[in-house]
């Protein structure tokens, strides 16, 4: 599944090969990640800044291309590996290339052979690993067992093996369908949203945590599961074919009442991230406007993130990084944008990372208004290495800046135009169109009027056009609206999936799991 990085969020934690050239011109190949949400190559001219370079001034800015590699690495046989080299090697890296010189304050030294006489399998390499990664003070600086590590490299290229279901926990500790993906082995099995899974493969499930429950959905393609289910208060059976589930980065694009176009970026994992976004740019390219929701987005590819910005800056920093050495580097934009209507950016407490590079460069190039809540605050760049048995780690190499040379580490961005969720209206559902906490209503659209950030951000994007065209602009009228939704959320639920079901299947009808409570918090359902 995708595991949060304190952002009640799921994350993906992905990576992608790149070569970095640093300013004193040495090279060092690894892998780089922003967070645990991913951050890689910069494919762009960058701006490189030596700010230890001689015979010139420390501002001297010289352009060069940043070319990209992909590189192929084979593990050795587990069994020739190491364990005492192993622990070495981490060692080594961390002395390297950590962006932190004072290592949390401490000195590194005392652990180059802190274990060596104790080391006596992998095992016990991996845990005198973590225990050594766990001195920095650095939640993003961790090791990667082999399993770990296959589940990174997996992710990166979007593959997923599974059946295809979106699920949750209630707080009564129920696993929940949120949605089967369309097309998957789920949906075509009749899968539906509300059900809820009693067993796996004739294992009780209850009392697991959700983790555990999606681990033993997942396995091989073309293997079978089978996934009890209690709907309509009877256990309902339903064999499945595990398969390759394709993972989408754009969630939904269309044109919302008032002509303005809606865009959901899911996240930056999937390399096809951006051919994703250009494609659904095309589908509302009649709009007037459009609104980018980045809610909920933990990050992803730093290359997604710097290739979306170019689609919309026409000039301008995108994002820089200044690493150890205190070398900065800058991405600047190609200025060729694509799309040159408003935009509006949707962001909250679970945007992160790579969703804050590209918010930021929309807002500090004056390109966009950002509606929401403050962004999550990651101003690190993580980099993900491959060791010799097939294990890895993730390690901070630099600090990042925004567009305009801020370091967001812990801050996050701020909106421009702030629109607050007490717990009480989002358990309500005045939250993402995507979450209901009250596992009520299923099969959601951001057009249903409960959204009360999007409907923020949809008014900001009519006035964004009406500005254009140098006519009044109209507020939103934040108080009234809620008021509004809550009115239409007190009225009794209409499951419009369980009545057109009902209309035509009759007892196969799916239910609205009425009886679960409310969720905690938000969060991005895992998927299977």
């Amino acid at each position: 599944m995708l595991r949060g990085i304190g952002l009640k969020a799921f994350n993906s934690e992905l990576s992608q090969w790149m070569e970095i050239k640093v300013a004193q011109g040495m090279k060092s190949i690894f892998r780089t990640l922003f967070g645990a949400a991913t951050a890689v190559t910069l494919l762009l001219p960058v701006v490189v800044q030596d700010a230890g370079a001689k015979g010139g001034s420390q501002n001297t800015i010289a352009l060069r291309n940043e070319m990209h590699h992909q590189l192929i690495a084979q593990a050795l046989p587990s069994s020739a590996v190491s364990p005492v080299y192993l622990y070495h090697r981490c060692w080594n890296i961390i002395n390297q290339q950590f962006y932190d010189k004072t290592y949390g304050g401490q000195d590194w030294s005392r652990w180059e052979h802190h274990y060596d006489t104790k080391i006596k399998n992998k095992d016990d390499a991996y845990k005198a690993i973590e225990s050594m990664l766990a001195s920095l003070g650095d939640p993003y600086t961790r090791f990667l067992n082999p399993e770990a590590f296959s589940d990174e490299t997996n992710q990166i290229k979007a593959h997923l093996y599974g059946v295809g279901i979106q699920l949750g926990m209630s707080d009564m500790k129920k696993i929940v369908v949120i949605a089967p993906i369309a097309g998957s082995p789920a949906s075509t099995a009749g899968v539906l949203p509300g059900d809820e899974i009693l067993e796996v493969d004739g294992e009780l499930v209850a009392g697991q945590p959700l983790d555990s429950v999606v681990k033993k959905i997942r396995g091989p393609i073309n293997t079978k599961v089978t996934l009890t289910m209690l709907r309509d208060s009877k256990r309902v059976p339903i064999p499945l074919m595990r398969a390759e589930i394709a993972v989408k980065a754009v969630t939904k694009a269309v044109i919302l009442p008032g002509n303005v176009g809606y865009i959901r970026l899911d996240s930056f994992i999937s390399a096809k991230a951006t051919e994703e976004l250009k494609e659904a740019l095309s589908k509302v390219e009649g709009a007037d406007s459009i609104v980018l929701d980045l809610r909920n987005n933990p990050g992803g590819l730093l290359d997604n993130a710097v290739q979306i910005a170019n689609l919309f800056l026409k000039g301008g920093v995108i994002v820089s990084t200044v690493d150890g050495g205190e070398n900065k580097a800058s991405t600047i934009s190609r200025g060729q944008p694509s799309f040159e209507k408003p935009i509006v950016t949707l962001i909250n407490g679970s945007s992160a990372s790579a969703s804050e590079i590209l918010a930021g460069a929309l807002k500090e190039n004056d390109r966009s208004q950002l509606v929401g809540t403050k962004s999550f605050g990651k101003g690190l760049v993580q980099a993900i290495q491959k060791l010799d048995d097939g294990s890895g780690m993730n390690y901070s190499i630099a600090k990042y800046l925004t567009a305009g040379g801020n370091y967001i580490h812990h801050k996050g961005i701020s909106p421009n135009i702030e629109v607050k969720l007490s717990d009480d209206e989002y358990k309500k559902g005045l939250g993402p169109w995507w979450i209901d906490p009250t596992f009520k209503r299923f099969n959601r659209e951001p057009q249903d009027g409960f959204d009360i950030q999007l409907l923020a951000a949809i008014n900001q994007a009519k006035n964004e056009v009406k500005k254009s065209k140098g006519q009044p602009t109209e507020p939103f009228k934040d108080e009234e609206v809620r008021k509004q939704i809550l009115a239409k959320l007190g009225k009794p639920v209409i499951d419009t999936k369980k009545a057109a079901q009902a209309a035509t299947d009759g007892p196969k009808t799916g239910r609205a799991a009425a009886d679960f409570a409310p969720s905690k918090a938000p969060g991005v359902p895992s998927r299977n």
